[in-house]
């Protein structure tokens, strides 16, 4: 059986290398143009574009002496379960910078200057061995969270990262700040609450409560204490045997006395924490911002000038030459 196949014709292939080698041709061709247009452009206006240049620096140059942003943070810790409290309230300045309402800021949360404050945010700091030390409850939570899904988004989880201990406050200005213009207000606001301020009394009486007790506890296992070593020292001195039965449990009631006395001492660092509803741990302020174009409009206002001028150049020959056609 036999079959008949076209063959190609080499003038067809000859003819298809020939058209392809001219669109490649003139492909570059443009590519020239548009090179030697350009160069043409910037030397026929080239008294303009060293203008441009010129003037973009220097304002450049002094918005970047006079209008420097600076970056300042705090660690604090939010006390009596009042992180969602704290985050609503860092919310709620945030907008009110979005909406310029000064007169919130000044008034409400006593801020001097509040033209001067750009943004504030809060994130936690991710410190999960802080989140589960001596809290049984929290680990075994983090086991069982980890079996259906991967720990490290888990842990960055939003609902996780929450009931971290810290969190840190941003804030952003433009020009530096201080403690007393911008930091202290911005704390007694986030410390006015009714609610929580009503649970901090309660929290720190139980803490009292509990500190006292145990303070009972200890003085009656030095009684118990005491009155075993007299008990010894009496023996020794009129020459009898004493005979120490192991199950006087003695060992475990030093021990209950150790412990004691570490929760004494946590209960006493304890309280130095809870003397204020979110309580500021520490402050860095004024740290130059290196973000976005802050330093670096010397570099940006030139090339943004530059850029509208040849946006405006193109745009006026584009209408000159379309309303010519029309005249036409």
């Amino acid at each position: 059986m036999s079959t008949n196949v076209p063959q190609p014709n080499p003038e067809d292939q000859e003819l298809d290398l020939s058209q392809i080698s001219k669109k490649i041709g003139g492909f570059f061709e443009k590519i020239n143009a548009l090179i030697f247009n350009g160069i043409r452009f910037f030397i026929k206006n080239a008294i303009v574009i060293v203008i441009l240049l010129v003037v973009g620096v220097g304002i450049g140059l002094f918005l970047d002496q006079t209008q420097k942003s600076y970056d300042s943070q705090i660690i604090v810790t939010p006390n009596f379960g009042s992180t969602d409290y704290l985050y609503s309230k860092i919310d709620l300045i945030q907008s009110k910078i979005n909406e310029g309402d000064t007169v919130f800021l000044k008034e409400v949360v006593g801020i001097n200057r509040p033209m001067k404050l750009k943004k504030i945010e809060i994130k936690p700091i991710n410190d999960v061995y802080k989140f589960i030390e001596n809290k049984t409850e929290n680990f075994e939570l983090i086991k069982l969270m980890a079996e259906d899904g991967d720990i490290k988004k888990i842990l960055e989880d939003n609902l996780t990262s929450k009931n971290y201990i810290f969190h840190t406050i941003s804030l952003q200005t433009n020009g530096i700040t201080n403690d007393k213009a911008t930091i202290q207000p911005l704390l007694n606001f986030l410390n006015k609450s009714d609610y929580f301020a009503k649970i901090q009394k309660i929290s720190i009486k139980n803490v009292e409560i509990k500190m006292s007790q145990n303070d009972t506890i200890i003085s009656q296992i030095n009684n118990v204490l005491n009155g075993f070593s007299n008990m010894v020292n009496g023996a020794q001195k009129s020459d009898k045997l004493v005979y120490y039965n192991e199950n006087t449990q003695l060992n475990d009631i030093i021990k209950t006395k150790d412990n004691l006395i570490n929760e004494q001492a946590s209960h006493r660092v304890e309280l130095v924490g809870l003397n204020k509803i979110v309580k500021d741990d520490s402050a860095v302020l004024n740290l130059e911002s290196t973000s976005a174009i802050n330093g670096k409009l010397k570099f940006v206002l030139p090339i943004l000038f530059i850029f509208a001028f040849i946006v405006y150049y193109f745009f006026v020959s584009f209408y000159r030459k379309q309303k010519l056609k029309l005249q036409q």
